[in-house]
């Protein structure tokens, strides 16, 4: 289960290592070493690209990690950056104005695992982040790199909650910001945006054109930093913090199962690339582990191409209400796939009625209010259960990306008022409410 870490903390004969790109100060991105390729191995320069010279491959960060002890993370900020060692951030990047995401709880589900037949279920619940969903673990990254980078301007193409992260932490960073979203994306969502800037750009399309379009302005306009497009490979690492503290937070073990939403699907490879750096460093013990990605059935190319077998995933038109999954051409489906495969779990997909479904039973079973992807991951973990691909006998845990309220529309038809009635105790027994 370490080979892919040891790729990232040592240079091997296949790589090309590159020396750090001019103008930064020392240590800007802390322990990370070079962008490394992927497919190749190449490595280049730490720097606003994410695309191999070599064979276009997509980069991620490579280290050279330090000793680090549990000791050392436990005394760190109640935040993402008690991690800062793993992450491609400066040693003082908490002295630079951010949102301090991150240290989100992790609750014990029992009356939701009673209900689907489960030994031992967790909720790890991202939805009290500062703008209400995982992104602000990924923005934060991708601010630090946009600082030392020099950057102008910090923006994004959004579904919606990097949207919101983006903005609130371009306002509390006092950095021009720009979003770009889909015009028929949740309104909630664009108020949420709207609310910490007046650079809202509605695009008429789906997120795969609006991501299209941030990427010609990425290679046109100078200092423009898009975050999950010319500093992806910083802007990503963000999510291995959920990995991370998922298993502080058990003790400083792996969980036996994770089921985890997959939009472009870098959150599932980073919390899986977070389980192997903690192995090799030995701050847990080496176990197996499952991964399970969740998509909903109008936006599912990944759970498509694992069904059938395949490692070609189709790209396809989004139709779902999980507007926040609903990335078409998947950057990280292929990983996906591999990961899912290697590691036991599997990909599934679920209706948006059985959307609408998982968010009222987390909500009624748990007191947890989540958005569609978590409507989509808990409706996911149900059917795994109902089909036997997961064990219920292991530990599991299943991750909430967002709040509700930014969703409202998905269940705002499906519940109300038990009933109305007169202000008068013979009225209230009439209605029969319990």
């Amino acid at each position: 289960m370490s080979t892919a870490v040891a790729e990232t903390t040592t240079t091997t004969e296949t790589t090309t290592t590159a020396p750090a790109a001019g103008g930064l100060r020392e240590g800007a991105f802390g322990n990370a070493r070079a962008l490394q390729c992927r497919e190749c191995g190449t490595e280049v320069a730490l720097g606003p690209q994410y695309a191999c010279p070599e064979c276009f491959g997509p980069l991620e960060v490579a280290y050279d990690f330090p000793a680090v002890t549990r000791e050392e993370i436990e005394a760190g900020p109640r935040n993402i950056w008690r991690y800062k060692a793993l992450l491609p951030v400066p040693s003082d990047i908490e002295e630079s104005p951010n949102t301090e995401p991150g240290f989100t709880r992790l609750l014990e589900a029992r009356n939701l695992g009673a209900a689907l037949g489960l030994r031992k279920l967790w909720v790890k619940d991202d939805s009290t982040n500062p703008t209400n969903s995982f992104k602000d673990r990924v923005v934060a990254c991708a601010l630090s790199a946009a600082r030392e980078l020099d950057a102008k301007v910090f923006a994004c193409p959004s579904t919606g909650n990097l949207a919101n992260a983006v903005a609130a932490a371009g306002a509390r960073a006092g950095i021009k910001t720009v979003v770009f979203i889909p015009s028929n994306l949740e309104q909630p969502k664009q108020v949420n945006s709207a609310v910490y800037t007046d650079r809202l750009v509605a695009v008429d399309g789906n997120y795969d054109d609006v991501n299209k379009l941030a990427s010609e302005i990425a290679g046109e306009e100078e200092g423009w930093a898009f975050v999950n497009v010319n500093v992806r490979p910083f802007y990503a690492e963000g999510s291995k913090t959920l990995g991370y503290e998922i298993a502080e937070q058990l003790g400083w073990r792996l969980p036996d199962q994770v089921v985890i939403p997959v939009a472009s699907g870098s959150q599932l490879t980073k919390v899986d690339k977070a389980f192997q750096e903690l192995v090799a460093l030995g701050l847990v013990e080496d176990k197996p582990y499952r991964i399970f990605g969740a998509q909903a059935t109008g936006c599912s190319p990944v759970s498509v191409a694992y069904k059938a077998g395949t490692d070609a995933i189709r790209p396809v038109k989004p139709d779902t209400i999980a507007k926040s999954l609903a990335i078409g051409n998947p950057a990280d489906g292929i990983y996906v796939l591999d990961i899912c495969r290697r590691t036991g779990g599997a990909v599934e997909d679920i209706s948006d009625e059985e959307v609408r479904e998982g968010i009222l039973l987390l909500a009624r079973t748990e007191g947890i209010f989540t958005e569609t992807a978590g409507g989509t991951t808990v409706g996911v973990l149900r059917k795994l259960v109902e089909t036997g691909q997961l064990d219920t006998e292991l530990e599991t845990v299943v991750i909430n990306t967002g709040m509700g309220l930014k969703t409202l529309d998905a269940v705002s038809d499906r519940v109300g008022a038990a009933a109305t009635i007169a202000p008068s105790y013979d009225a209230f027994v009439a209605a029969g409410i319990v």
